[in-house]
């Protein structure tokens, strides 16, 4: 016997709902169950009848507790639960971005044998969940801590070969992606910020070769290709020049959606990589692209490539060069103009018709005096130091003036006496203070005002954001794959978990730490009966379920699977 409901739509489009007690009995002439009316309540939203049912659940309690109720229900057992939220909300983002149709669609001409799709979203997941190696996605989290629609039939060999097949097709993959997410969320690619970064190997030779003279080879889904020796030593910008190291490139939008990466040998330097970008976003046919770089990107020939083709470009100028910038853009008198808080800037125009430079000096009030306080510190600092080393023998080769000497921190503040001591340079410290919250923007397109030049620079700090979340949370290392074409897709991957995180982040504008972990309190459980085995899903919790609403999300269906 069970509560029952009967709909009836009257003329006027409304719906009433009636309460009836029902049971189903077998008919052996129709050979089948039937519905048995045992009374009819009345209607569903008269408080009446409301209260005549919990008067009824109130007597039932008193005679059964719902202890009783429960462990006579048909011997039901809770088995497992696993958080549910997270893989939910990440794989309805994976599908209304399109990379679900894409990847299917690229991988339909092949013979596989599983689900390719399947596999390289169950690693992206785990990058954005709880990053790990693809030994511990297979072994550990798979099996053991989610449960993802299809990926039950998976393999370590799987995922490995899902890795190969994304590497082959990463340019057309990522080409799609971006035209399709950028109609989706109308974004804005007139700025793309790119910038570079080191990620070190805990290995102690080099990658056999000369980085881009150097290829190896790798057995890819498509075929064999050939790879420049990516593992070797170069400038690294973790202070890890002791271990091989790769460069990765990455070009961002103002949002901070990630576009396009790169991965370059690791003796690679950042102004040498211009050239390639340029040429690959060429391909994509952008209408107008303002290309945004930092200083390690400068360089004669760079600037080059970028106006090449009416090309447009702004890019932050190295101060302590002595050359142009230093000489005529920093010495250039005139005020400043406030465009935004903590932010001044004036416009220095060098040289005259098409050869002109037009730079943009930028000054933040704040990080001067953040600098100039710094900087006070410091030298307190040093003087203590100095006036040790006069108690000691005053050995100018000793050890510890050595060190002093080369030092990065107080190295540039030092000069040496005629006696072979060091003291404190005046001039630095004045010409440091020059320099004082201050930056140069260079740009070729005059379109843009000296503020769009300053404000349009100072957005790179959306790659910075980038960089932090891959290294800290995505964990893009350490990398455990030695083989060049494994370490492209271990990045393709990251970055693919990247954009899911930042259309999550800019949906909810929040952090994904904070919607993964309220997401995470919907659960998926596994229950047991004699008639089978059925995985819930819970109810989303408040929290939960304004995530879901600020993602556009539905909210989970009841149940996940029935066996």
């Amino acid at each position: 016997m069970y509560l029952r409901e009967s709909k009836q739509k009257r003329a006027d489009g409304t719906v009433l709902v009636h309460l009836q007690f029902a049971e189903n009995v077998w008919d052996p002439e129709k050979r089948r169950s039937t519905t048995r009316i045992l009374y009819n309540l009345g209607r569903a939203d008269d408080p009446k009848v409301v209260e005549n049912l919990r008067a009824l659940a109130r007597r039932i309690l008193r005679r059964y507790s719902p202890e009783e109720i429960v462990a006579a229900d048909l011997d039901w057992k809770l088995i497992a639960a696993w958080p549910y939220g997270d893989v939910y909300a990440l794989e309805a983002l994976w599908e209304r971005l399109g990379i679900c149709g894409i990847l299917r669609r690229l991988g339909a001409s092949r013979r596989f044998g599983f689900d390719v799709e399947r596999a390289l979203f169950a690693m992206v997941a785990n990058r954005a969940c709880a990053p790990g190696s693809k030994l511990y996605c297979f072994e550990q989290w798979l099996k053991e801590d989610v449960k993802i629609q299809g990926a039950e039939a998976l393999s370590l060999q799987h995922l490995y070969r899902a890795m190969d097949f994304l590497e082959a097709n990463k340019g057309e993959i990522e080409r799609e992606i971006y035209f399709h997410v950028t109609d989706l969320l109308s974004l804005d690619v007139d700025l793309l910020f790119y910038d570079t970064t080191s990620l070190h190997f805990e290995v102690d030779e080099e990658d056999r070769g000369a980085g881009a003279e150097g290829t190896v080879h790798g057995s890819l889904a498509a075929g064999r290709k050939e790879y420049p020796a990516p593992r070797k030593r170069g400038h690294a910008k973790n202070r890890r020049s002791d271990v091989p190291q790769i460069v990765v490139g990455l070009a961002v939008t103002r949002e901070g959606f990630p576009v396009r990466h790169w991965v370059f040998p690791g003796n690679t330097v950042d102004v040498t990589t211009i050239e390639q970008v340029k040429r690959d976003l060429k391909e994509w046919r952008l209408t107008r692209c303002l290309f945004v770089g930092d200083a390690g990107m400068v360089s004669k020939d760079n600037l080059k490539t970028l106006s090449a083709g009416g090309g447009k470009y702004l890019l932050g100028m190295p101060m302590r060069r002595g050359d142009e910038v230093t000489r005529e853009v920093l010495a250039r008198p005139g005020r400043f103009q406030k465009v935004a808080d903590n932010l001044e800037v004036k416009e220095v125009i060098v040289g005259d018709g098409e050869r002109r430079r037009r730079y943009a000096l930028c000054f933040n009030p704040k990080e001067a005096e953040r600098q100039r306080l710094h900087r006070e510190t410091l030298l307190t600092e040093l003087e203590a130091e100095l006036e040790s080393l006069e108690d000691s023998a005053g050995d100018p080769h000793s050890k510890r003036m050595c060190a002093l000497r080369t030092s990065g921190r107080y190295g540039r503040y030092l000069k040496e006496t005629g006696k072979g001591g060091l003291k404190i340079d005046a001039a630095k410290i004045k010409a440091e203070e020059r320099l004082d919250g201050k930056f140069v923007v260079q740009g070729n397109d005059d379109s843009l005002s000296v503020e769009d030049m300053a404000l349009g620079y100072k957005q790179l700090q959306r790659v910075e954001e980038c960089w932090r979340t891959m290294k800290s949370g995505l964990n893009m290392r350490p990398v455990f794959h030695w083989a060049p074409h494994r370490i492209h897709a271990h990045i393709a991957i990251t970055v693919l978990s990247l954009l899911l995180e930042r259309v999550a982040e800019h949906s909810c504008q929040d952090s994904w730490r904070n919607i993964r972990d309220d997401l995470k309190r919907v659960q998926l459980a596994q229950l047991f009966s004699p008639q089978g085995t059925v995985w819930q899903v819970t109810d989303p919790t408040p929290s939960a379920a304004k995530r879901l609403k600020e993602l556009s999300i539905k909210a989970p269906p009841p149940i996940f699977d029935v066996k």
